[in-house]
């Protein structure tokens, strides 16, 4: 598998949008500790937390479109 600059750029972007976003709302909003006490597991919340930074990254790089450079 080939990367390219564009989608990992693009990719890197979201991500940090996204981790900043989830970062905000678990410490500020919601507070981790209450997620903990309402799901029961420590590594459940933090498994869940991740998969939901990575996957939209993933989705974010798998979706961009590359744009194709025409040289003359």
């Amino acid at each position: 598998m080939k990367f390219k600059k564009r989608k990992i750029k693009y990719a890197a972007i979201f991500f940090i949008c996204w981790f900043v976003l989830l970062v905000f709302l678990v410490d500020g909003v919601l507070t981790f500790q209450t997620m903990v006490d309402y799901f029961g597991s420590y590594a459940l919340v933090e498994i869940v937390l991740l998969l939901l930074v990575i996957l939209p990254t993933w989705a974010a790089y798998k979706y961009t479109k590359e744009q194709k450079i025409k040289r003359q």
